[in-house]
């Protein structure tokens, strides 16, 4: 089984350290560090982490905020890590959507249950956006077959938006995801069997 790939994003070189060296003793792969927001990510759309640990507070003129909002856009999840916040502060944090807090100084164990959860939560939340998704297609495709089809009150074709006529199985293949299986309703299955066992004329 792989190792999860973790970036860290600290600007104080010790707790970088402490960090790179707890999570490589838990287990995890430290991808690289990063200490501004551009360094981190420039690193994340190079080694694409399954986690980053990202500090709020950075050197340069963006924050640890900027930096998680751009990796939303590329679905990476991030942790934030932080020392003290004002309201303000965390108001800005939630909208980049983290997938969890770390408060410094942390605990090992501590660093380890929000990794997992954050993996899970962030699992969860991709799987939820592909439902989405796949719904959103479908009632595009229930969309496609909605109105007023102009039918053939004889043969039963169908005209397109073209200006062409088709039998319906084609139109409606055409125009959605449903496949055809061909069999007899009952009147015709009777029409059927009438037919073969009608006697011959006779000459």
């Amino acid at each position: 089984m792989s190792k999860t790939r973790i970036q860290i994003v600290e600007d104080e070189a010790v707790t970088a350290a402490d960090l790179h060296d707890e999570l490589t003793a838990q287990g995890y792969e430290v991808v690289g560090t990063a200490d501004t927001a551009e360094g981190a990510l420039r690193l994340a759309e190079e080694s694409k982490p399954d986690l980053v640990l990202m500090d709020i507070k950075l050197a340069g003129a963006a924050d640890g905020i900027h930096a998680a909002s751009a990796m939303r856009g590329a679905e990476i999840p991030v942790i934030f890590l932080t020392a003290h916040y004002d309201e303000k502060t965390l108001a800005r944090a939630k909208k980049a959507t983290p997938v969890g807090y770390i408060t410094k100084p942390f605990e090992p164990h501590e660093l380890a249950v929000a990794i997992e959860i954050g993996l899970e939560r962030h699992r969860s939340d991709m799987d939820r956006m592909r439902l989405l998704r796949e719904l959103d297609h479908e009632r595009e495709q229930v969309k496609l077959l909605r109105g007023m089809l102009p039918i053939c009150s004889c043969c039963k074709k169908i005209r397109d938006d073209d200006g062409y006529w088709q039998n319906v199985e084609s139109y409606i293949a055409r125009h959605s995801d449903a496949t055809f299986t061909h069999g007899y309703c009952p009147e015709c299955a009777e029409k059927a069997l009438d037919e073969a066992v009608e006697p011959a004329p006779e000459v």
